[in-house]
């Protein structure tokens, strides 16, 4: 069947074109098997323009994804956001970043990959290209650092200084050995946080990729991988889940 011409946007609405070309994009690279096989000509023929009419609004397709993936980064950093704005705690916090990311990439399968599933040719998409999702994952260190010196002043105020800068990492300096949930050092704090998202990017693209497998239900996980990695109990997450989802 032939697909319908079409309709020019009056003069003065090239934004709008500009839009549905970015929708068109983000639908794309969401819903086709292989994303990295994506074309300015699949783009235009998605919206009902001629190809050219693309190089008006971006200059290549390189430049086309990279704007839909900022859009993505940027939607996932609000949520967690929001949600950690309402935390009355650093471990709160932290469980508000990790809950509104983990849902967030259930709920948005394709987004999720879009963003971090890979696949993605660096001459087509370069490394630099995904600098947007950068302060998420700081975000994320920082939480991870904070809820950890908390824990440990809790249990001995002298123990340890707190400093969490709005740029960068969170540090802790200790003055006795930090255990593996007490991470003492900026590269400390670092290599701890990245191991957590590894973490909860393993629960998303499992779950997502994996749906045959009877899995416990995502909060139950989600509480379990915070466990381990802050040196709390399984309740005591399960507690800071319950308050947060009773304070919204």
């Amino acid at each position: 069947m032939a697909q319908a011409a079409r309709r020019r946007n009056p003069r003065g609405q090239g934004q709008v074109l500009r839009d549905q070309l970015v929708e068109a994009t983000a639908r794309l690279l969401a819903s086709l098997d292989r994303p990295e096989t994506l074309t300015l000509r699949q783009v235009a023929r998605e919206v009902g323009v001629a190809p050219a009419s693309i190089y008006s609004h971006f200059p290549d397709l390189t430049a086309l994804i990279e704007h839909v993936l900022k859009l993505r980064y940027d939607e996932l950093g609000r949520l967690m956001n929001d949600a950690a704005a309402a935390a009355a705690t650093p471990l709160a916090e932290l469980v508000a970043r990790c809950a509104s990311y983990v849902h967030w990439g259930v709920g948005h399968p394709g987004e999720y990959r879009t963003i971090v599933g890979g696949g993605m040719p660096e001459q087509l998409v370069p490394l630099n290209a995904h600098g947007a999702g950068e302060e998420l994952l700081n975000a994320l260190v920082r939480a991870l650092a904070a809820a950890a010196n908390d824990r440990l002043t809790a249990t001995d105020p002298l123990t340890a200084t707190e400093s969490v800068t709005a740029t960068g990492p969170a540090t802790v300096t200790a003055t006795e050995p930090a255990t593996a949930t007490e991470p003492s050092t900026t590269a400390e704090q670092w290599q701890a946080g990245l191991i957590l998202w590894t973490g909860l990017h393993g629960l998303v693209s499992l779950y997502n990729s994996h749906g045959n497998v009877p899995w416990p239900a995502l909060d139950d996980l989600l509480a379990q991988l915070l466990g381990l990695h802050t040196g709390r109990t399984k309740s005591e997450i399960e507690d800071v889940m319950a308050g947060s989802a009773t304070a919204s």
